[in-house]
C-alpha cells in the first residue's frame, strides 16, 4: 500500500497542529479508534488512527487533547471513512465534536450484498485479498507505552479504508444504490443518536416491549433509574442492576423491602445499596393492587404464524432478488410486528418501503 508509515505515536500539541494542517487539503480522511469500555459507562478513547492518500498515523488521546483536529475532522469537507463507525463517532465526539461527512464501509458493504455486520478484517480480505493480523486484538490499548507492533497493527485498520471506499461507492454506483447509503448513514450523523436518553433505556431490555401497560410503566421508570445512575457514577449500567434482575423486579413489582428481598437471584449488594430506592420507585409508579398474570411463553396462535411464515418467504425472495442478506431488508422481529399490526417500522420507511415494505403490507 502507498503509505509513509509513522512508527511514533503523536502525543504533543506542537505535532498534532502539524499533522492537523498537513491534512487539511486531503479529500478523504480514514479514520477508526481504540477504546476501552470494561468498568466505565462512557468508553474511554485510548488511541486515534488517521490515513489519508499517502500517510498512515496514530495520535495518542491520553497525551494530547484532540482540539487541533475538531476543525479537522468535524468541520472540513474531507469526508471520513470508518468501518461500522457508530462507537468511534461517539467515543470522538467530546474530543472533537461531530465527525463528518461520513461513509461508513461496513454499512455500505451491506447495501452491495455483504453480511449486515461484516468486519473490517473479512471486507478487506474479500475485496481486497489481504489477510489482516489479529496478534494484538485483546490489547490494552490504555497502556504505553505502545509496542512498535501493536503500533502497526492499529494502523492496519486505517490503512485499506480509503480504497475500500473507492470499491464501495464504485460498486453502489453501478447498482443505483448511493442514495440508500446516504439514507442510512442520516442517523450516524445526528448528535441525538449518542445522547444518552433514561427515559428510553427501556426499550433495550428484552420482553418489556409485551408486558402489561402498569408493568410497563415500571419498566419505564427503573431502567431510566439504572440508566441515570450508571451515567452519574461512570459504571456499566449492569453494573448498578443487570437485566436479568431488571426484569425479575418489573415481573414481580415488589411494594416492600421484604417483598423485594424475597426475588430469587437477587444480588444481596442491589437489596442493600439500592433496595429502599427501588422499592421508593416501585410504589410511586401508582400500580393497581392486583396486576395482570404475566406469561411471555405464550405461543402466537396459528394464524399469526401462518402469517409471519408467508410475510418471511416473501422477505427471502426479495433479498434473493436484490443480491442481498435478507436482514439488511427486515429483520425476523420486524416481519413479526407487521403481523402484529405494527407500523412505525424501519421496513416501511426510507428506500426500504419502495423495495420490500409496501410488497410485505400488501401480502398481509
Amino acid at each position: 500500500m502507498p503509505f509513509a508509515v509513522t512508527a511514533s505515536v503523536i502525543a504533543d500539541t506542537e505535532s498534532l497542529a502539524r499533522l492537523a494542517e498537513s491534512l487539511s487539503g486531503a479529500h478523504a480522511l480514514a479514520l477508526d479508534t481504540e477504546f476501552l469500555r470494561s468498568s466505565t459507562y462512557r468508553a474511554q478513547l485510548c488511541l486515534l488512527q488517521i490515513a489519508a492518500a499517502e500517510h498512515a498515523v496514530c495520535v495518542d488521546p491520553l497525551g494530547v487533547a484532540l482540539a487541533p483536529l475538531a476543525p479537522l475532522l468535524a468541520a472540513s469537507p474531507a469526508l471520513k471513512v470508518m468501518h461500522a463507525a457508530r462507537q468511534d463517532i461517539e467515543v470522538l465526539l467530546p474530543a472533537v465534536g461531530m465527525v463528518g461527512p461520513l461513509f461508513d464501509t461496513q454499512v455500505a458493504a451491506a447495501l452491495v450484498g455483504m453480511p449486515a455486520q461484516i468486519g473490517y478484517a473479512e471486507l478487506v480480505r474479500r475485496l481486497l485479498g489481504q489477510d489482516l493480523s489479529k496478534a494484538h486484538t485483546r490489547t490494552d490499548w490504555s497502556a504505553r507505552p505502545l509496542s512498535p507492533a501493536q503500533i502497526s497493527y492499529a494502523l492496519d485498520d486505517v490503512r485499506y479504508l480509503l480504497p475500500l471506499h473507492a470499491h464501495l461507492a464504485r460498486e453502489l454506483e453501478r447498482l443505483g444504490r448511493s442514495a440508500w447509503l446516504q439514507e442510512e448513514l442520516v442517523s450516524l450523523s445526528d448528535r441525538q443518536t449518542y445522547e444518552a436518553r433514561p427515559d428510553e433505556a427501556w426499550r433495550r431490555v428484552r420482553g418489556f416491549a409485551a408486558l402489561d401497560a402498569a408493568r410497563q410503566r415500571l419498566a419505564r421508570e427503573l431502567a431510566a433509574w439504572r440508566e441515570q445512575r450508571a451515567i452519574e457514577r461512570n459504571r456499566p449500567r449492569g453494573w448498578i442492576l443487570d437485566d436479568a434482575a431488571l426484569r425479575e423486579i418489573v415481573l414481580r413489582a415488589p411494594r416492600s423491602a421484604q417483598e423485594l428481598a424475597a426475588i430469587p437471584g437477587l444480588p444481596a449488594g442491589v437489596i442493600k445499596h439500592c433496595g429502599a430506592e427501588l422499592v421508593k420507585r416501585i410504589c410511586a409508579v401508582g400500580l393497581p393492587d392486583e396486576l395482570p398474570r404475566v406469561n411471555l411463553r405464550v405461543r402466537p396462535g396459528a394464524a399469526r404464524d401462518a402469517l409471519v411464515r408467508k410475510l418471511s418467504a416473501l422477505h427471502q425472495a426479495i433479498a434473493a432478488e436484490l443480491g442481498l442478506q435478507p436482514e439488511v431488508l427486515a429483520t425476523r422481529r420486524d416481519l413479526e410486528q407487521l403481523a402484529d399490526g405494527e407500523r412505525e417500522l424501519s421496513v416501511l420507511r426510507g428506500w426500504r418501503r419502495a423495495i420490500i415494505g409496501e410488497r410485505l403490507i400488501a401480502a398481509l
